[in-house]
């Protein structure tokens, strides 16, 4: 028999988006397919059951990779695979894989020559960056910044070196509720002409992405406090 795929299925970024940011491909993944690994149980079976409404939850099989869960790749994985059943790997919101601990379960099925199937949906890194009008062709993504308030400032002067040296865009983001505070250590940190985006609620009808220097933001009144948003230094 041949193995099954192991689909990328991509999840919105925001509640009320399906139609403007989940392509039919999805759906029809999500159709066929009745084994899932994802990140949050209740918010998977939840957007599965959004998206494709006839789907028989109660007879999906779900498997969890979040923080405090013990998937076993070997045990809940491999067998279903290697029995010829595509998996669909789903992230908390955005694609898997991307800010997402769902690498692990990729680079897991390489070693098995098993096909992988990314597919297409919203991802917040590359949607900010696409509208910053910062380096598109030179980039890195940073992930969480330290929280130590000294070891932040070190590594957001260590970024705007970067950005500057290597002409390099700089990305990375925060916690939702720590978004004031770090703001404000970019404004007391950075050179009044260093370009910063600040793209948040990105494909909601609150959705905002602005680019200003750090000399202009600091005459800007900002509130994106529990906002997901992402951070671009430029």
């Amino acid at each position: 028999m041949n193995k099954g795929k192991l689909y990328l299925i991509p999840t919105t970024l925001g509640k009320g988006t399906e139609k403007e940011t989940i392509p039919l491909s999805i759906v029809n993944t999500i159709k066929k397919i009745d084994i899932f690994i994802v990140e949050n149980l209740r918010t998977a079976r939840r957007y599965i059951k959004k998206i494709e409404k006839n789907k028989d939850i109660d007879k999906t099989i779900f498997y969890c990779y979040g923080k405090h869960n013990t998937l076993s790749l070997e045990k809940d994985f491999l067998p279903h695979i290697l029995d010829g059943k595509d998996i669909g790997l789903l992230s908390e919101a955005g694609v898997p894989c991307i800010a997402d601990p769902g690498a692990k379960i990729v680079s897991f099925a390489h070693d098995f020559q098993i096909d992988i199937t990314p597919l297409v949906g919203p991802s917040s890194i590359f949607l900010a960056l696409m509208a910053s009008g910062m380096n598109g062709q030179n980039f890195t993504f940073h992930g969480y910044l330290p929280i130590n308030k000294l070891e932040r400032k070190r590594k957001i002067k260590d970024l705007e070196k970067l950005s500057k040296k290597k002409s390099q865009t700089q990305i990375f983001m925060e916690t939702p509720y720590r978004n004031m505070q770090l703001i404000n250590t970019i404004l007391n940190t950075c050179s009044n002409n260093t370009k910063l985006c600040i793209a948040s609620d990105i494909t909601l009808s609150s959705e905002r992405i602005k680019t200003k220097v750090i000399g202009e933001w600091k005459e800007t009144i900002i509130d994106i406090h529990k906002k997901p948003t992402i951070f671009l230094i430029g």
